[in-house]
């Protein structure tokens, strides 16, 4: 199993861990001096008093934790956030309140979860015409016809 390097910016920062053994995503945790309030249609920074180390070729992906956005209306306000492989910052996580309350989030609490993926960065070239396939320019709905 490959490794990555976390370092803790705060002494009471979690290092994320896995629910299960075959758990795709690893959870971050919430790293805050004091409870906060995310009220309804609100986005807040959270910090998770970690930086890390996404090896080269790779991305690291946060998705909500499917019990925060189902029950408690919880979930990244960019949807998916995207870490560099470059970044060597605090993660944080931006947590949009969609539900109707407020809604609060606590040291410790398990905010998001990151999946570790390969990305592939290919070059991009300018051309007159694309290749002719079955679907075409089909859009939105239109496999489904």
């Amino acid at each position: 199993m490959e490794k990555i390097a976390v370092k803790k910016l705060r002494e009471n920062a979690v290092i994320p861990t896995y629910g299960s053994a075959e758990a795709a995503g690893a959870d971050l945790y919430a790293c805050l001096e004091e409870t906060i309030v995310v009220a309804p249609g609100e986005t807040v920074f959270v910090p998770t008093g970690l930086a890390m180390e996404v090896p080269k070729g790779c991305a690291g992906l946060v998705f909500a934790r499917s019990s925060l956005g189902a029950k408690r209306g919880l979930a990244p306000a960019n949807k998916v956030g995207v870490i560099d492989s470059d970044y060597r910052g605090e993660f944080f996580v931006a947590l949009h309140n969609h539900g109707k309350q407020p809604q609060e989030i606590s040291h410790g609490e398990r905010i998001a979860q990151l999946l570790i993926v390969p990305v592939f960065t290919p070059g991009f070239t300018e051309v007159t015409e694309l290749s002719d396939t079955q679907r075409g320019s089909g859009g939105f709905g239109s496999t489904g016809k």
